[in-house]
């Protein structure tokens, strides 16, 4: 039996091929349109030369051409490299290198860096979605077999590059296996069901993203669901489209639930809705109090990585919410709390999440290295408890890695950009608690000897760098840091240095 991804949208539209599969805008696409458009683009790739194992990136937007590429690339047997469209063109062109790509398929928005990025890389084609070119691809492969290979569970279905705690990010490599396992987990679930094919769910979570990729994408074709595309979130916008198209299902994250708890007409907008779900960030709980409270609505939180393809735990499991908890383990899954020496915790302390199951990655590309043990166990950085009643509660993270909105930021990279400017003799970037994002990218920085320097400019020289989002928000320059015996830069004694929640700019 074929365990490709893409077999999710082939048996959905066997179920039922003129139903509704994807909205966006004003259009309309049925189960049948969507499927035979990813059979055409996997013919008409692999038509232009492309063998299975060939690497795909994609500087989309949430967009039809996203959902049909996506599928037509499992279907051929490539590997899709969703990246980031907000990404200049030196951060895409680190990307494309490390992972090889062959091809480069960008739109309209993002045409000038995709074009930047993919000069620098020999042997890189680009195609812009906008242009006849894209649309030659699935006509050639109208006149090629449909492809619906038979993929093998470890076959490589997708790069997802994520943050490291040093030097440049890292492709977790996601099997068919993997991400197959990890939907299937979760469409087990059934009191309440996480997405069943009556539903109509909301895709505002970046595809690009994990989180958006499998849990809402993947899901939602595998179960039947009929997905309403919506590229970027605004919370007026959003909410006029639930009750526009009956939105039964939400998958979201902690900022999207507080800004619209901050929008008149939320009760209303939300009739129609039976489950919400947040992840990607802690989901503050008086943001889950609000959020109730305004629409007798509580809200599922889950707990996973992109490592795990996501989802490792999430309050689905024992059918009840609980603020400040992501839940048990999905069935399936294997999870130990273990302490610094190794062994397990003792029975309500902190301890390093460890994870075994089939949705755990290969490990990083390309030699997977740093994936799980010889055991099957991985290592995943982050502190989390379990209650009286056995449900996780994620408490911190080993690792240096700040999550901005779900999205890892690593310090390293931040600090090259800002230790590169004239002027700076030393930077150090942390994550402190935002209410808002989750984390806000903070920023202190030393000014050599007899120089002034303002934050506006150090602000002004990230932003000409790096993607919005690992931007700092807050940067102060300071006289010096806090350093270690072997003078490197102290981040455990920052906090009692310069304080806890902030340090102004």
């Amino acid at each position: 039996m074929s365990s490709n991804i893409a077999d999710f949208l082939h048996d959905s539209a066997l179920r039922h091929p003129e139903a509704v599969c994807v909205i966006v805008g004003d259009s309309e696409y049925t189960w049948a349109r969507v499927d035979a458009d990813a059979s055409h683009v996997a013919a008409g790739l692999i038509g232009r030369g492309l063998r299975p194992g060939d690497r795909i990136a994609m500087l989309l937007g949430n967009s039809y051409e996203f959902v049909v590429l996506y599928f037509a690339a499992a279907r051929a047997g490539l590997v899709s490299v969703p990246l980031n469209p907000a990404y200049t063109s030196a951060e895409v062109a680190v990307l494309l290198a490390d992972s090889g790509a062959r091809l480069l398929v960008v739109q309209p928005s993002t045409l000038d860096v995709g074009q930047e990025s993919a000069a620098a890389l020999p042997g890189c084609e680009l195609v812009n979605v906008a242009d006849p070119e894209w649309e030659s691809i699935a006509v050639a492969g109208v006149e090629r077999p449909v492809v619906h290979p038979a993929t093998s569970p470890d076959a490589l279905a997708l790069l997802l590059f994520t943050a490291g705690t040093s030097g440049r990010p890292k492709g977790a490599m996601l099997t068919h296996g993997a991400l197959r396992a990890n939907i299937e987990m979760l469409l087990s679930l059934s009191d309440p069901p996480a997405v069943v094919d009556r539903d109509v769910v909301l895709m505002v979570l970046p595809m690009f993203h994990v989180y958006g990729l499998n849990t809402a994408l993947g899901l939602a074709v595998a179960a039947g669901a009929t997905c309403v595309i919506l590229d970027r979130f605004d919370p007026v916008d959003s909410l006029g489209l639930v009750a526009r198209h009956g939105v039964t299902t939400i998958a979201g994250a902690p900022a999207m639930y507080q800004a619209w708890c901050a929008t008149p007409g939320l009760r209303d907008g939300m009739a129609t809705v039976r489950m919400l779900s947040s992840g990607g960030a802690p989901l503050p709980p008086r943001v889950f109090a609000a959020f109730a409270e305004i629409t007798g609505h509580e809200i599922f939180e889950g707990y996973g990585m992109t490592e795990t393809a996501p989802v490792v735990a999430t309050t689905l499991v024992s059918g009840r919410p609980k603020a400040g908890s992501v839940g048990k383990p999905l069935p399936g899954l294997e999870i130990r709390l273990v302490d610094d020496s190794g062994g397990d915790v003792d029975e309500g302390d902190p301890g390093e999440v460890w994870v075994r199951g089939p949705s755990v990655f290969r490990g990083y590309w390309p030699d997977a290295a740093g994936g799980p043990d010889a055991d099957g166990w991985f290592r995943s950085g982050d502190v989390a408890y379990a209650d009286d009643d056995g449900d996780l509660h994620v408490v911190d993270r080993r690792r240096e890695v700040i999550l901005v909105n779900g999205f890892n930021v690593y310090p390293r990279e931040i600090e090259l950009i800002i230790d590169d400017m004239p002027g700076v003799a030393e930077a150090a970037v942390v994550g402190v608690p935002d209410d808002t994002t989750g984390e806000a990218v903070t920023a202190l920085v030393v000014a050599r000897r007899g120089v002034t320097l303002l934050p506006e400019e150090i602000a002004e020289h990230c932003a000409l760098r790096l993607a919005r989002f690992k931007c700092p928000t807050v940067i102060r320059v300071v006289d010096a840091l806090p350093h270690s015996a072997t003078g490197k830069v102290a981040k455990g004694r920052l906090r009692d240095v310069y304080g806890d929640t902030g340090y102004g700019s």
